[in-house]
This record gives C-alpha cells, sequence and structure tokens, in this order.
C-alpha cells in the first residue's frame, strides 16, 4: 500500500514542478529573454576582427545583456501605453515558442562560430581554432550577462522606489517619468563623472608610473646627439619605455649603406616626453631647442612626428623613411598622454591636439625664417591617435602662402574631423574604404602599397592617407548603434567578412571591441600597419630621393622581406636582420 501511495503521488508531484517552473518563467521578462537570446545569437557573427572564446563569451554575455534590456524596455513601453493582447493565454505561449526559437537559433549559431572566426582567420594567414570551443563561450558568456542584468535591475527597481515616493505628490505616470529621468541622470552622472574618470586617472597614473619605472635603470645613451645622452637637453629619466625604442633604435648610416649600396648618415632623432615639462608649449620649446642643437635643420628631410597614446612611435614607419632618404633624416616627437591610443581615443580624442599644435608652429615659424633653397624639407606624420593630432595641428589656410611639404597618416580614427570630412568629400563614384579626392593632386588614399603606384603629377602639397579596411579604428562609428555604416553597403573590400553584416546595437558591440583587438591581427591586417606599405607611402609623399626606380624596386623587396618576420621590442629593422 506505501508503494501504491507514493506511485501515486508522483504525477502530483511533476505537475507541481511543472506548474513552479511556468511560474517562474512567467515572472521573468519575456522580451528580455527573447531580445537577449537574439542578440547573444547575432554576436557570434564575424566583425572585423578574429575573437577567441574568452574575448567572444565576454561579448555575448554584455549582447545579451544589452538585449535584456532592451526587451525589457520594449515590454515595459507596450504595458505603459495600455495596449493589451486579445488573449493573454495565447500571449504568453507565443512569448515562450518566440524565446525557445531564439534559444535554438543561440546554440545553432554557438555551432556556426568556429567556422566564422576561422573564416577571418584565414583571411589573415592566422592558424583556425578548435571546432570543440563554443561550449566555453556560452559558458563564459554566463558572468557579464548576469553582472549586467543585475545592474539593470537593481537601477529598475530604483525607479520604482523613486516612483513610489513621488507618486505621492504628483501623477502616477508623470511620477514615474520623472523617476526614471532623475535616475537616469544620477547613475549617468555617477557612470560617467566618478567611475569612468576615476577608473581613467587610475589608468593614467598606472600607465605614467608603468612609463616611468620600467627601464629606469638602463643607462642613458652615450652618442652625444641622441636625446637623454649627458649632452641633451632633455632628461634621460623623462623618456619612458615606449619613447627609447624611438631613442636607440633605427639604421645606422653603415646598415642604410648596406640596404642600399650608397653613402648614408645617421639618422637624427629627437624625443621630448610628457614629464620634460609642464605645458605642451614649453615642451614644444624644449623639442625646438633640442633640435637645434643635433642640427636637426641641416638635414634633408623633417618629420614633425606625433606618437601614439602611449608615446610609442612605430618603428617600420620612421625606419623606412630613413633608409629611403639615406639617413639624411631629422625626426621630432613629443609625448602627450600616458593611456593607450583606443583609451585616449574613446575618452578625450583631443589630447594630443594641443601638443602637435605647439609643435607644429614652433618649428613652421623656425622653418619659413629660413631661406627656401637652405630649409629641409617638412613632413607631418602620425599613426592612430599620433594621425587625429598631426592632422588637427594646423590649417591649410594658415599655411598657404609657404605650405609645407607633405603628410604620411596612417590608421587615422574615426574621430578625426580631418579624415571625415575628406572622406565626405570623395568622388560619388568611390567607396568610402578607397576614396577619391578630386584629381588626386593633394590628398590621396591607399588600402595597401599597391594603391600608391601610380604616376598621376602632384601639387606642391601631397598627402597620403594609410588605413586597411579591416581596421576597426577607422571604421568604428557611434552611428552603428542605428545605422548601417556606408562601408557595409555597395562595393565592399576584399579583406572585409563578406558574411560581416550590420545588426542595430550588436554591430556596434562587435566593432567597440574590434577596436580593442585592433594591435592583435597580422602584420597587414586591423591595426598593424605592414613595413612595405609605410615605405610605398613615404615614397609617394616624398618621393624616391635620389633612388632609381630599379633601386627602389630592389629596395621594395628587401624591406618587405624584413617586413614579414615577426615585430620585436628592438624595432623591425633590426628584428628582420
Amino acid at each position: 500500500m506505501p508503494t501504491q501511495s507514493t506511485d501515486a503521488s508522483l504525477p502530483d508531484f511533476g505537475r507541481r514542478v511543472r506548474r513552479f517552473v511556468l511560474r517562474r518563467l512567467d515572472a521573468l521578462s519575456a522580451g528580455g529573454w527573447l531580445f537577449g537570446l537574439l542578440f547573444a545569437a547575432l554576436s557570434l557573427t564575424p566583425s572585423l576582427i578574429p575573437r577567441n572564446v574568452l574575448v567572444q563569451g565576454i561579448l555575448s554575455g554584455c549582447t545579451f545583456a544589452a538585449g535584456y534590456g532592451v526587451g525589457v524596455f520594449l515590454e515595459w513601453l507596450w504595458n505603459f501605453l495600455e495596449l493589451r493582447w486579445p488573449n493573454r493565454r495565447v500571449a504568453r505561449w507565443v512569448g515562450r515558442l518566440c524565446a525557445a526559437l531564439c534559444l535554438v537559433l543561440t546554440i545553432a549559431f554557438l555551432w556556426f562560430w568556429t567556422g566564422w572566426q576561422n573564416s577571418i582567420r584565414a583571411g589573415m594567414g592566422e592558424a583556425a581554432i578548435e571546432a570543440t570551443q563554443p561550449l566555453f563561450v556560452a559558458l563564459v558568456a554566463v558572468l557579464p550577462a548576469a553582472l549586467l542584468v543585475g545592474f539593470g535591475t537593481l537601477i529598475v527597481h530604483g525607479v520604482r522606489i523613486v516612483a513610489r515616493w513621488l507618486g505621492r505628490l504628483i501623477p502616477r505616470r508623470v511620477a514615474l517619468v520623472g523617476a526614471m529621468v532623475l535616475v537616469g541622470l544620477l547613475t549617468a552622472t555617477i557612470g560617467d563623472g566618478v567611475v569612468a574618470r576615476g577608473l581613467l586617472y587610475s589608468a593614467d597614473r598606472f600607465y605614467g608610473n608603468f612609463d616611468r619605472l620600467v627601464g629606469i635603470t638602463e643607462p642613458a645613451p652615450s652618442d652625444p646627439l641622441k636625446s637623454g645622452s649627458a649632452q641633451s637637453l632633455v632628461p634621460w629619466d623623462t623618456i619612458g619605455i615606449d619613447a627609447r625604442v624611438y631613442v636607440e633604435t633605427g639604421p645606422t648610416a653603415e646598415e642604410i649603406t648596406a640596404l642600399t649600396g650608397k653613402p648614408a648618415e645617421t639618422p637624427l632623432r629627437v624625443y621630448v616626453g610628457l614629464r620634460a615639462a609642464e605645458t605642451p608649449q614649453e615642451r614644444a620649446q624644449l623639442a625646438l631647442a633640442e633640435m637645434d642643437r643635433v642640427g636637426a635643420f641641416d638635414r634633408k628631410v623633417l618629420a614633425l612626428i606625433m606618437p601614439v597614446g602611449t608615446g610609442w612611435v612605430e618603428p617600420a614607419a620612421i625606419d623606412t623613411l630613413e633608409i629611403l632618404h639615406g639617413g639624411d633624416v631629422a625626426s621630432v616627437a613629443v609625448q602627450y598622454s600616458y593611456l593607450t591610443s583606443w583609451l585616449s581615443l574613446v575618452s578625450e580624442p583631443d589630447v594630443g591636439v594641443e601638443t602637435a599644435r605647439a609643435l607644429f608652429n614652433a618649428v613652421y615659424e623656425r622653418w619659413t625664417a629660413m631661406p627656401r633653397d637652405d630649409r629641409p624639407r617638412l613632413y607631418l606624420h602620425g599613426l592612430s591617435l599620433g594621425a587625429y593630432s598631426s592632422a588637427a595641428s594646423t590649417s591649410i589656410y594658415d599655411v598657404l602662402a609657404d605650405p609645407f611639404d607633405g603628410a604620411l597618416w596612417v590608421g587615422p580614427p574615426f574621430a578625426s574631423a580631418n579624415w571625415r570630412s575628406t572622406v565626405a568629400s570623395r568622388d560619388p563614384q568611390s567607396t568610402v574604404w578607397l576614396p577619391r579626392i578630386g584629381h588626386g593632386t593633394t590628398v590621396r588614399f591607399a588600402n595597401s602599397a599597391a594603391d600608391l603606384e601610380e604616376d598621376a603629377p602632384w601639387g606642391p602639397i601631397r598627402v597620403v592617407y594609410l588605413q586597411y579596411p579591416s581596421d576597426p579604428i577607422v571604421f568604428f562609428d557611434w552611428s552603428l548603434l542605428y545605422r548601417e555604416p556606408s562601408w557595409l553597403s555597395g562595393e565592399r573590400a576584399p579583406s572585409v567578412s563578406p558574411l560581416l553584416n550590420w545588426y542595430p546595437v550588436v554591430t556596434f558591440l562587435q566593432l567597440a571591441l574590434d577596436m580593442a583587438l585592433a594591435q592583435t591581427a597580422s602584420i597587414g591586417f586591423g591595426h598593424v600597419y605592414a613595413p612595405q606599405d609605410y615605405f610605398e607611402g613615404w615614397v609617394a609623399v616624398t618621393g624616391a630621393g635620389d633612388l632609381s626606380a630599379a633601386e627602389i624596386a630592389a629596395l621594395r623587396q628587401k624591406l618587405s622581406r624584413r617586413g614579414e618576420r615577426e615585430l620585436l621590442g628592438g624595432g623591425w629593422f633590426r628584428a628582420g636582420n
């Protein structure tokens, strides 16, 4: 008998469990789960930069939380407008069915994720990843999704509490809207003014201490012509770890001669760190004094370089210029930040503009005072945030009477007003990722060295923008949140996956994460620009110098072989030997 009673109770227990589970599911936001799973599934589609398991899991968790928030808001809006389903029971089951379909879609996209990521890796020449990893993507996604959904839930509870307080004084719905505004403003104020600024301040201090302490035991250069030497006006301890690569490496006269077969000089490199003086104007004047000390204005070519956020100057960019002109080159760079470029770009993109303008004005004033036949040719250069600052360092209207000779700007960030206005003025028949500007007499764009191998005549100023179509630093845009970018419509760049599609919110988050991963791509993709492309850019901007077409071709081949080697801390030139 007891056995029969226990057996009879099992169906009743199953019904209670089923009712409990369904009640818990009904308590959750159907719209939140629907959009959360849909967004998470779409986040698995390819973007510009390949993602590993950890990165993809974080992205999927964040996009799930974003989708959950969108779904909850739409569900609240539906109820706020007092709209009703004809049959609530049918509506509830339709919601469950849609959520189940989105779950199936997410599982299917997890299955396809490996192939999608490997398609990007194959295009970049990277090794394929294991097909067993999608499970780990789902596991990693749980934590960021739970944290962000929990944070959003706290905000919703805060709105309800404030709405109840206000409801005692004003109409209920007015109180609800007022609570949303108040809590939203408070959250934004704390998030931007306290949390974000605090994190940026901490990051700035961390990178500043890292810049100062790492390599502090290294001896100062013995060469009196190097910044930081005993004879230099710039103290060695004010030059950070990234800047020391620029100061201490690079080709010597003997190495350049070995490459070109012609007599050469050892190039001059001037660097002023952020700790060398209090203001941008003082640092610019210090740079000018150091240039005078080493005889920078006596060289044939003078390059004003704006480094990236940390103070880094890409070795391949300056080495190729020096080799091209037989070492008869002087270059100067002034640091303006300790933060990495992508952090500076999203938080304070104009941080380097004042420094760039101070340096340009100081050097340009000295340069224009020199006799035209006895002064060096003056060029501007910048990579990433350095390109942003360098392009904003002067107005064309201020130099028309005596223009500088040209500029090579590489990987210009999406926030650069100069780049955006130039692209907007392109020939309508050209693409955003490879624009044509007029007849190409002043400004030309290139995706690779091959795009610069033309003999069209130049005007008095030569400006080259080098940008890879797979570079998210260039092609990210805040409008991705709600609008398809023009570089995805129409003709698509060969290096951009044909499987990349635009989805509201999701593609925005994908490209935002791609910006942080842009330096992890293979050479020649993303934000990692190849030495041969730098070389061809300098040939287009400065001309071939004393080298013949055959010598340029031979040098191009040698530099390309070196560029295929892995970049090391000592600079690409010596790493390639």
